[in-house]
């Protein structure tokens, strides 16, 4: 294994952060393949990102999830017409997005949507929505199911009260 992994991954077990000048933290709005995300930055303004290819089979992100982000030549990138305006520096993970709420260098437009909607709280709401559903309305006001008419019976075997019945009354 490089060094590089290693690194890598013994950053994203560090829980505090601290963001440099240059980095702030956005929400991944849309992935666009080949290594390019949409983020979302705190005023609401979307743009392209590059996925750098360190992190790729190492981490993995989803819409929604939060990255701390290069932006230290966004405008010359932009002047130079590249669709691309910054670099994804760090993956953030759950723990790590806990403690960063708390601090002052989460942004203020980032706590209306919490980091649950990203890791599983969402995922949990919706499959209770689900339950609640299922448990409301059973039947939907369908007609019960009916026997296949397609299918060929097979052969029922005849029990011994039949034949002895069938037999009395020959008699």
């Amino acid at each position: 294994m490089k060094g590089g992994r290693k690194n890598l991954k013994r950053a994203t077990e560090e829980y505090n952060l601290t963001l440099e000048h240059g980095q702030s933290i956005m929400q991944v709005v849309s992935l666009r393949g080949s290594n390019l995300i949409e983020v979302m930055d705190a005023r609401g303004e979307k743009s392209l990102a590059l996925f750098p290819a360190k992190f790729q089979k190492s981490m993995w992100i989803k819409r929604g999830s939060f990255v701390v982000v290069d932006e230290s030549g966004k405008e010359k990138a932009l002047e130079s017409g590249s669709k691309v305006a910054c670099i994804v520096s760090q993956v953030l993970f759950y723990e790590q997005v806990r403690a960063l709420q708390k601090s002052p260098e989460w942004p203020e437009n980032f706590k209306s949507t919490t980091s649950d909607d990203s890791n599983g709280g969402l995922y949990r709401n919706t499959l209770q929505q689900e339950d609640d559903e299922l448990d409301a309305s059973d039947d939907d006001g369908l007609p019960p199911l009916e026997a296949n008419m397609n299918r060929i019976k097979p052969p029922e075997f005849q029990s011994d009260a039949e034949t002895n019945s069938g037999s009395d009354t020959d008699s």
